[in-house]
């Protein structure tokens, strides 16, 4: 149930927020969010969005930065959203500080070394109170498009 009404909660704020891509386009997701079955159980709290160390992060939505510096060695940056939704960012060097209104779209950090991915990438985290969600979510969905037929093959 808290699932379906944190589900509705997002889908009302898509219509409301000018949410942003926290990367250029086009993302490139390295591994999906995969919620754990229990709060304390093994599972993937956020996606991994495969970007060049040096690449910009952007705030997804406005809010104000809720947490700037170092957390077990590795930059990390969290922004309060609107209805205290809140979402991660890690390994980053933050450009903004603790307390300082960010708007959509602003650059707020950067990528750096130090993920947990193969190459580098950015962790990319979304909670709602204790509760993590699936941070794509914030985004709009691509509209699909049907392609033309290639016809059959050549000889």
């Amino acid at each position: 149930m808290t699932t379906l009404l944190l589900s509705l909660l997002i889908a009302l704020l898509q219509a409301a927020v000018p949410w942003a891509r926290p990367l250029p386009a086009p993302l490139s997701v390295a591994r999906w969010w995969d919620p754990p079955p229990t709060p304390y159980a093994a599972g993937h709290r956020g996606v991994d969005l495969s970007a060049p160390v040096g690449t910009e992060v952007r705030a997804v939505g406005p809010g104000r930065v809720h947490y700037a510096g170092q957390v077990a060695g590795r930059g990390v940056l969290s922004l309060t959203l609107p209805n205290g939704l809140r979402t991660t960012y890690e390994p980053v060097r933050a450009l903004v500080s603790e307390g300082e209104a960010v708007t959509a779209g602003q650059v707020v950090a950067v990528l750096t070394q130090g993920s947990h991915c193969p190459a580098p990438c950015l962790h990319w985290g979304l909670l709602s109170g204790e509760v993590y969600l699936n941070p794509l979510t914030l985004l709009p969905r691509p509209t699909p498009r049907l392609l033309p037929d290639p016809g059959p093959a050549g000889p």
